[in-house]
């Protein structure tokens, strides 16, 4: 009975992901296959001797599999969820990025975020618009809540939306199963998001993390009279989901035969957008996508990150675009070869048949251009041939029931056959736009990949001062060894990540220069909400964008037992204008650290080793609690006397800027760290590290676990 009951435990321990994987494995394996899918990849025939018994192995496949899982593609003849299967360009965008939202004119500006991707790469079909992830979890505020607080709300949000369907882009917006840590919603996830999503007029669902995004969200989209296309982002767990997900990203493996798309081969009208965020060459992604009628992320601003597709990639996707969206509707045939025998070698194509024209998408895996004899095609009469990527008619070598057709693939490059004995809609106009394309090779555009310089936001010095004022410690100056790194949970070591300041040539994750400072005075203690109160009291100050502004407040003051903690629920701005009036400035991040560490190099204000009671204890609640009194933590006096500087409230230091995003360095962490996943922002207890938090507008910027303190220049 006790082993039996061990076996029983051991048995519960075994992850569900684990044994759904190991049911869908089995499955396969039952199934009499030579070429058995790997993840979301079918393997190419290894040679092209082998194709008729390759393409009859894996329509073997199909035709079983869909059997053994019941399959119902009903999901998508859906008129409205039909858009997703031409939905080949879709980019993730951060709603930081400074094309997308003027924090000055207090407005979105979709135009001139969609311009500049016509301009340099051709447009896109759908956009994933990302307001969470990585900030998210610096204070209790979940995932929803943070889309309430966009802009304008939701009625902001409704009314950027519609622009972007005014431009005839989709909108979908993400949703993190894994944020069960922040304030509890207190309905269903699928809830909140149909009804969400509803309100604004969003399009579909991405599912972060999630392979699969589960069916009650395509029934709570329905009933909410408002459907929703599904996309994971990472795969299936099952076929069985592809029924109801009619999106998915595909991160794929690539080898020097193209694999076939394990979701669009089990149904041709199955869209999937491949991704591969940090590659800096696209090429191979690129050409997987293009062989299969599929899509592409065109992902550039990655959590704040610039990685900016070169320019050749750039000019592929305009191409690539232009074809498929002219012949979406073959590219969604059942009737799908992909491998289709061709003539060259390292050459490989995919047949799409159409209503009345075929189309085949051809990408050449050599270094070296291969011009000439390309495919051998049956011949009907009438039938006329096109060059699509080079916008030319071609003149076939007819021999009875056959054609061989002849045209040019740059090294690595791609290109596209049209057969057609029917007219097809606005042909010669497309033609003639595609041949004045390819007058300029995709060699001859840069393979450079391009990060973005930072500058830092300028900090005007104060009248210098001889003695302190109240409440502040002078900080004398001195020669100083600033090693600092970010602590943002992906980008690795590559260059672009995290921040950059003046003395460096690029933003990277570590930072060490040797360097001298200045004199200063700094606050003991945090800014406190008794502080912030006379500064209101003094100016009557109010920020243009009040939303959040002290949201911690009642009736213009803050509550009875807060006038010695810390002030929060302000934006940098706001930290400004009291600086401003108080005759001091916010300090820089080295003054900051060099204050809090001195010059010994140690860990944590009061020494190397680290000492919980030097701090707050962790809130690790659902709903944030406030932050302790200032001074409640003597232990965690930095050697110059400076506290509260750890595990209190993140404080602001310097901002951080590019073309594209606006970036808050943080330091200290805070006493709030949500639980149940690593996703959420991390903390930074260490001196010698900081957060990169991301800047859209103060009402969203401003957080319940972020204060500041001030610095006097001296004499």
């Amino acid at each position: 009975m006790e082993a039996s009951s061990n076996s029983v435990r051991q048995f519960a321990l075994i992850p569900i992901r684990l044994l759904v994987l190991a049911a869908v494995a089995l499955s396969v394996a039952a199934q009499d296959v030579q070429y058995a899918p790997q993840n979301e990849q079918i393997p190419g025939p290894p040679n092209p001797s082998q194709f008729k018994s390759w393409l009859a192995d894996i329509q073997h496949w199909r035709s079983e599999r869909l059997i053994r899982i019941g399959y119902n593609g009903s999901e998508y003849g859906r008129a409205e969820l039909k858009w997703a299967q031409s939905s080949f360009m879709q980019p993730q965008m951060m709603i930081e990025d400074r094309y997308f939202y003027d924090p000055v004119a207090g407005k979105y500006t979709v135009d001139r975020y969609l311009d500049d991707l016509e301009k340099r790469y051709g447009g896109i079909d759908s956009v994933l618009v990302w307001h969470t992830y990585p900030n998210i979890g610096i204070d209790d505020r979940n995932q929803n809540d943070l889309l309430r607080d966009m802009p304008g709300g939701l009625a902001g949000l409704r009314k950027m939306v519609e622009d972007f369907h005014r431009r005839g882009v989709r909108v979908l917006f993400p949703i993190m199963l894994w944020d069960q840590g922040t304030r509890d919603e207190g309905i269903t996830n699928w809830e909140a998001a149909a009804r969400l999503f509803k309100e604004i007029g969003a399009d579909g669902i991405n599912g972060d993390t999630l392979r699969g995004v589960p069916r009650v969200f395509r029934d709570a989209s329905d009933r909410a009279g408002h459907p929703l296309v599904l996309e994971p982002e990472s795969g299936l767990d099952s076929d069985e989901m592809l029924a109801w997900n009619n999106m998915t990203w595909g991160y794929w493996k690539y080898d020097l035969i193209p694999a076939v798309s394990r979701y669009k081969w089990l149904d041709a009208r199955h869209m999937v957008n491949v991704c591969r965020r940090w590659a800096r060459d696209k090429n191979d992604d690129l050409q997987e996508a293009f062989f299969n009628g599929a899509g592409y992320e065109t992902w550039e601003n990655i959590w704040g990150i610039w990685n900016q597709i070169p320019d050749r990639d750039a000019e592929a996707i305009r191409r690539i675009g232009k074809i498929e969206r002219k012949f979406a509707a073959a590219l969604v045939s059942p009737e799908w070869e992909p491998h289709t025998p061709v003539l060259r070698p390292f050459v490989y194509a995919s047949k799409f048949p159409g209503a009345g024209y075929t189309i085949w998408t051809f990408v050449n895996r050599n270094e070296y251009n291969v011009s000439g004899n390309q495919i051998r095609i049956v011949h009907k009469p009438g039938t006329r041939y096109y060059d699509l990527w080079n916008g030319v008619e071609l003149a076939p070598d007819v021999r009875g029931d056959s054609a061989v057709v002849s045209f040019s693939l740059e090294p690595k490059g791609y290109g596209a056959l049209l057969a057609t004995a029917a007219p097809v809609s606005g042909l010669d106009a497309y033609l003639a736009e595609m041949a004045a394309l390819a007058r300029k090779p995709l060699m001859s555009y840069s393979e450079e990949r391009r990060f973005l310089p930072q500058r830092l936001v300028d900090i005007p010095a104060t009248a210098k001062s001889a003695s302190a004022a109240e409440g502040m410690v002078r900080i004398e100056g001195g020669p100083y060894d600033f090693q600092v790194s970010g602590i943002m949970i992906e980008g690795n070591n590559e260059i672009g990540v995290d921040v950059q300041y003046p003395w460096e040539d690029s933003p990277r994750r570590f930072h060490q220069h040797r360097m001298t400072v200045s004199p200063f005075f700094i606050d003991q203690y945090p800014v406190t909400n008794a502080q912030f109160k006379k500064f209101l009291d003094a100016t009557h100050y109010r920020p243009n964008d009040d939303h959040n502004f002290l949201k911690h407040w009642t009736n213009g003051t803050y509550p009875p037992d807060g006038a010695n903690k810390p002030v929060v629920w302000v934006s940098v701005e706001d930290a400004r204008a009291y600086a401003k009036w108080a005759g001091k400035r916010l300090p820089r991040e080295w003054e900051w650290q060099y204050a809090a560490q001195g010059a010994d190099g140690r860990a944590y204000p009061w020494g190397s080793a680290w000492d919980a009671s030097a701090v707050p204890a962790p809130d690790t609640g659902r709903t944030m609690a406030a932050a302790a009194d200032v001074g409640a933590h003597p232990k965690g006096t930095s050697p110059w006397g400076v506290q509260d500087l750890i595990g209190n409230v993140w404080q602001m230091t310097d901002e951080v800027a590019d073309d594209h995003t606006r970036n808050l360095i943080l330091k200290g962490g805070s006493h709030y760290q949500p639980q149940g996943s690593h996703w959420y922002f991390p903390q930074a207890y260490k001196v010698s590290e900081h957060g990169k938090f991301l800047l859209i507008a103060p009402g969203k910027d401003r957080s319940g676990a972020v204060g500041f303190r001030c610095v006097v220049d001296a004499v």
